[in-house]
């Protein structure tokens, strides 16, 4: 562990800041989805949710090369040449008059936001080591998982009070406010002795290795069809909110309900990986989630009251993000494991391919949504059956190469 100049508090504060960049983008725009509609694609409203999956894909594509960019320039320059970017495209999505124009700036806002979530865990990375690390992780999360709770009421509020190009000013305030506090107060957590230099071909030899590795490729797929079906929950929510359940007010509030929900599924993953192991955990909860799915689809159209459907709805929902919780790290962990020689190189291939992968994924089965809750549950249902199959699939490679 190194010295820090910052007291572990405001060190905490402000990793889990920069760490809540991207929820917060995310998650601020879904109230405002119906008013961009009507103002900007009011022909093909549905074509609105790529709000959601163009910053996405801008993300996937840089986070490919922003962590190897640090480990050469240093964690400060990158984070902080990522938040002007971030900035500008706000400012052009702000002033955007087309929805083609909109979705441009929000894929330059993902690869301005791409610094944050992968430079940010280098950073803590640096400075500590072993349980400081995972004491110091933890808190972060726990500050960071209120954000996709209170993020879409901010949005709303926002949007009610000056429209909903002023959460775009949200946005610029929040990364100067982030991006200041970082160039005032931390120091830079890579010496130059320290760094090395990037060179693309060791990281398309990373990406080789891991795609002939069995056990690596198959977590790999399986996290990119777990982040599809959490790109197609956040993308379509809010349109089967409104259009569906005629409840597009009170979203903000039950999306925070399922968010704090949600948040408890890494307490019940703590307790259970040691017992069950990383790929049985991700298998059984992939299995439970297609039933989940199959049930929500024979309820939506089944003939009971629609408060009834609603009230189910949000359970399943909550069952979606909370799933999540007992996927995501367990299969990036897989994925890591045998990957300890170039363990730099290849989280940013793993989160690179997995989000990239996911969100193209996710596009065209949102692009199917008629009004009603079948294009989500049947395709989160029909992407959660295919990460069970990879997972009993990835049984066998557990048979030769040892448990996970």
């Amino acid at each position: 562990m190194r010295a820090n100049a910052l007291s572990r508090t405001e060190f905490i504060a402000l990793m889990a800041m920069l760490f809540a960049t991207i929820a917060f983008s995310i998650d601020a725009m879904l109230p405002a989805l119906p008013q961009i509609a009507r103002e900007l694609t009011p022909d093909a409203p549905n074509h609105v949710q790529m709000i959601v999956t163009s910053f996405v894909i801008g993300m996937g594509i840089a986070t490919f090369f922003v962590g190897p960019l640090s480990d050469a320039l240093g964690r400060r320059v990158v984070l902080l040449s990522g938040a002007a970017l971030y900035i500008a495209a706000s400012v052009l999505a702000w002033r955007a008059q087309t929805l083609e124009f909109l979705l441009a700036a929000r894929v330059l806002q993902g690869i301005g936001a791409s610094g944050p979530r992968v430079v940010a865990m280098a950073i803590v990375r640096d400075l500590y080591s072993g349980r400081q690390m995972a004491r110091i992780l933890s808190f972060i999360m726990m500050t960071f998982t209120l954000v996709p709770a209170v993020s879409p009421l901010i949005g709303a509020w926002i949007a009610a009070a000056a429209g909903w190009r002023a959460i775009f000013v949200a946005f610029i305030v929040f990364a100067v406010i982030s991006a200041l506090w970082l160039a005032l107060r931390q120091p830079e957590s890579l010496p130059v002795e320290n760094r090395r230099p990037m060179r693309l071909s060791l990281m398309l030899a990373a990406l080789v290795e891991m795609a002939r590795h069995p056990t690596v490729s198959l977590a790999l797929l399986a996290q990119a069809l777990c982040y599809a079906m959490l790109f197609l929950m956040i993308s379509l929510v809010q349109p089967v909110y409104d259009h569906v359940f005629d409840a597009s007010d009170s979203f903000p509030y039950w999306f925070a309900l399922v968010s704090l929900i949600a948040a408890s599924a890494s307490f019940l993953n703590a307790a259970l990986v040691m017992r069950l192991g990383m790929r049985r955990l991700a298998t059984a909860a992939f299995g439970v989630q297609v039933i989940l799915s199959l049930s929500m689809t024979a309820i939506s159209v089944s003939p009971l009251p629609q408060s009834v459907v609603f009230g189910l709805f949000i359970a399943w929902q909550a069952s979606v993000f909370f799933q999540t919780g007992l996927t995501i790290g367990n299969l990036n962990a897989i994925a890591m494991e045998p990957m300890g020689h170039v363990a730099g190189m290849a989280a940013s291939v793993i989160g690179s391919v997995s989000t990239l992968a996911g969100a193209l994924l996710a596009v065209p089965i949102g692009l199917g949504f008629d009004g009603t809750v079948l294009p989500l549950t049947l395709g989160v249902g029909t992407v959660c059956a295919g990460a069970f199959g990879v997972m009993i699939v990835m049984r066998r490679a557990e048979r030769r190469l040892g448990p996970v």
